[in-house]
C-alpha cells in the first residue's frame, strides 16, 4: 500500500477511539461540562504520546462529544481547539508527566469560553477546568499510561504496525 493511503486499519482505529473518548464522556455527561468538569476520557489523549496516529480519533471523539455541550456549535469550535493544541504539545512532548501537562494547560483556556457564554467567573472557570484535566490526564492518566509503557506487549499492540 502506497505511503499516502489510508489503511482500513486506520480507519477502524480511529473510529473506536473517536468512540470510546465520546461513550466516557457522555457517561458522566453532567461533569464533563460546565463550570466544573472532569473529563475522565481525556485520559485518552495520552495515546497520542504512544502514537501520533491516535490524533485524528481524539479530535474526532472530542468535536462528536461537544456536540452534545450546552455551549453548542461553540464548545465544538473553541474546546476542540483547545484539545487540539493539547494534542499537539503531547505529540512533541519527551516525558509522558509532560505529555500530561499539555491538557491541563491547553484546556483551562475552556475557562475563557464559560466566561463568556456561562457567566462563570474567568479564573474559577479556567482553575476548575485545569483541576479536572490535572486529576483526570496527569494524575490517572499518568499512573495508567506509566504501567502501560512497562508493558512491552501491551506497547507493541498500541503502536500501529
Amino acid at each position: 500500500m502506497g505511503k499516502n493511503k489510508i489503511s482500513v486499519k486506520f480507519l477502524v482505529i480511529t473510529a473506536m477511539i473517536a468512540a470510546v473518548y465520546f461513550v466516557m464522556t457522555m457517561a458522566i455527561a453532567p461533569l464533563s461540562f460546565g463550570f466544573i468538569q472532569m473529563r475522565i476520557s481525556e485520559v485518552l489523549v495520552l495515546l497520542a504520546f504512544i502514537d501520533k496516529r491516535y490524533v485524528p480519533g481524539l479530535i474526532l471523539g472530542c468535536i462528536i462529544a461537544n456536540l452534545f455541550s450546552p455551549f453548542g456549535m461553540i464548545d465544538v469550535f473553541f474546546g476542540t481547539a483547545c484539545t487540539v493544541a493539547a494534542l499537539w504539545g503531547i505529540t512533541h512532548s519527551k516525558t509522558l508527566f509532560g505529555a500530561s501537562l499539555w491538557p491541563v494547560f491547553c484546556n483551562a483556556f475552556i475557562g475563557v469560553e464559560l466566561y463568556i457564554l456561562g457567566e462563570c467567573p474567568l479564573f474559577f472557570g479556567m482553575a476548575t477546568v485545569a483541576i479536572g484535566e490535572f486529576l483526570a490526564v496527569s494524575c490517572v492518566g499518568y499512573v495508567l499510561f506509566r504501567q502501560i509503557m512497562k508493558n512491552p506487549g501491551l506497547m507493541a499492540r498500541l503502536k500501529f504496525a
